[in-house]
């Protein structure tokens, strides 16, 4: 008889879950997904097993992990709020329902937890010195799944830059670079003039995941990968492409309001996390895929103007976008990143 595998997704209406989700299901994998209120949100993932729950409550994880192979860890506070006191609970009881029934944990990977010693090149050895309270906190995310690898629960970390793709609302493009929802006319970007940026097509990095977690290849208890995605030397680039894509070659590029968000950070949450990660705007952060590349014999890789168009299409931000809108509001996983 033969075992049909379960992938437990937690975080399945935020846009790495969702595309994780998504790129399981094409490789053979049923899809469990957990919400606080599955019936609002089931017509996302309409072939996934929808069950009811909360990532705070070590119970709901539990039993929503029963039989699961593979638990898939995407969910985080949304808009960056109480990650102090969320964010390390949540990976806890994750990592006690892995340990529960035998099922290996999925982290999509940040570069919050390097600091300016590790620049400009990441690789999975780079020393994690973060100057911030979330890189401290992703830090101590990954020692704690490392403890657990240790303990024998398997763990597989996929680290990239910023997202990008149709079904990414909580990201720096969709919030802090163009407008969902109307035809494109301007971009802003929030990096240093000349600043290279890394960014990742969240379809690549999503089948990425697919396709290491069904490798037949060698892998360790306690796994990470780096995924390159799309590097642009000049951060400005991706800017550049996405007005010529959309048709409008000459809107204009202005520049993020980096003085007016530091202005207003004591009074909005946001903008204070935000005006955190502002140094990895400043500075070429990149990722080496080398270990990526040998694992897969190469990197699931979409030609950027194809991606961006997908991307602009799902943001309705092209005359001829047509596909359905998806309130992302509800989204689980914290970003921008």
């Amino acid at each position: 008889m033969t075992h049909t595998r379960t992938a437990l997704i937690l975080g399945a209406t935020g846009g790495a879950g969702y595309e994780i989700a998504k790129a399981l299901r094409a490789h053979g994998w049923q899809i469990r997904a957990m919400h606080r209120r599955p019936e609002s949100v089931s017509a996302l993932i309409p072939d996934a097993d929808w069950i009811a729950g909360d990532a705070m409550k070590a119970d709901d994880v539990l039993m929503a992990a029963t039989n699961a192979d593979l638990i898939v860890h995407a969910v985080n506070p949304p808009g960056y709020r109480n990650w102090s006191k969320l964010v390390l609970p949540m990976i806890d009881n994750t990592i006690a329902a892995a340990r529960a029934h035998g099922a290996r944990i999925v982290l999509p990977g940040t570069v919050y937890n390097y600091g300016p010693d590790a620049f400009p090149l990441l690789r999975e050895t780079s020393p994690q010195n973060p100057k911030t309270r979330k890189g401290g906190i992703r830090v101590e995310m990954e020692a704690r799944l490392r403890r657990a690898a240790d303990a024998g629960v398997r763990v597989l970390i996929v680290r990239a830059g910023d997202f990008f793709g149709p079904n990414t609302g909580n990201s720096w493009l969709a919030q802090g670079m163009i407008k969902p929802g109307r035809p494109l006319r301007a971009i802003t970007h929030p990096g240093k003039p000349g600043a290279g940026h890394a960014w990742a097509y969240l379809p690549d990095f999503a089948e990425t995941i697919a396709r290491l977690v069904d490798s037949g290849g060698e892998q360790a208890a306690f796994e990470r990968f780096h995924f390159n995605g799309h590097w642009f030397e000049d951060g400005r680039e991706i800017a550049e492409r996405l007005r010529i894509v959309a048709g409008v070659p000459d809107a204009p590029i202005k520049r993020f309001p980096w003085p007016l968000l530091h202005m207003l950070k004591p009074f909005v949450p946001l903008f204070r996390e935000m005006a955190e990660m502002q140094y990895l705007w400043n500075v070429p952060v990149r990722l080496d895929n080398a270990r990526l590349a040998s694992q897969l014999g190469g990197e699931p890789h979409t030609p950027i103007d194809e991606a961006l168009r997908a991307t602009l299409r799902g943001m309705k931000c092209l005359p001829e976008s047509s596909a359905r809108a998806v309130d992302w509001s509800r989204a689980d996983i914290s970003l921008p990143r």
